[in-house]
């Protein structure tokens, strides 16, 4: 019988690690993940090595949509660590892999860990956004599938969140209240 591999929050927080150090090293993806193996003393599994693969065949239109609820926030000046979180649980919600609950909690958690609060309110609001604005293109033109339901940002009006870590870009949709 085989040693049982990582859970499912191991492979992800792997699979996260994997895609931060493709952005930050110029090493190969085998290089990094015979370091994984050294580091951890176990290979990657199944759910990291189909993640890591996905998001970087599909980074492209995923980083489209991540620009596009990201408000002021270009995502070339979003941390790399942060970046790869969102683009992970984005993978997921859009191929139906995790529930987007599960994706968005998953992901936050791992910013808060690894990054800051602050990283963590970020990536909540951009995946809340997404999830929400899918929910109400749902709503509106029929049932496509997906996730009714799945707000994890909080407030309604797009992800104001996205922007708690900035001081310097407020949104409209902020009621102007100061905390």
């Amino acid at each position: 019988m085989s040693p049982a591999g990582p859970s499912r929050k191991q492979a992800r927080r792997d699979a996260v690690f994997l895609l931060y150090q493709t952005e930050v090293t110029d090493l190969p993806m085998a290089d990094l993940v015979a370091g994984q193996k050294l580091r951890e003393g176990y290979a990657p599994d199944e759910f990291t090595i189909k993640a890591v693969a996905g998001v970087l065949r599909e980074q492209e239109t995923l980083d489209a949509e991540l620009e596009a609820h990201s408000r002021g926030w270009p995502l070339d000046r979003v941390a790399p660590l942060e970046r790869s979180i969102l683009r992970l649980a984005l993978w997921e919600i859009s191929g139906e892999v995790t529930p987007p609950e599960v994706a968005i909690d998953e992901a936050v958690r791992l910013a808060k860990r690894y990054s800051t609060d602050e990283a963590g309110a970020f990536v909540n609001g951009v995946l809340g956004g997404i999830v929400r604005g899918a929910v109400a293109d749902e709503d509106a033109g029929g049932e496509q599938g997906g996730a009714p339901g799945a707000d994890a940002g909080g407030e309604q009006g797009g992800a104001p969140e996205a922007d708690a870590g900035s001081p310097e870009t407020p949104t409209d949709d902020e009621g102007g209240e100061d905390g």
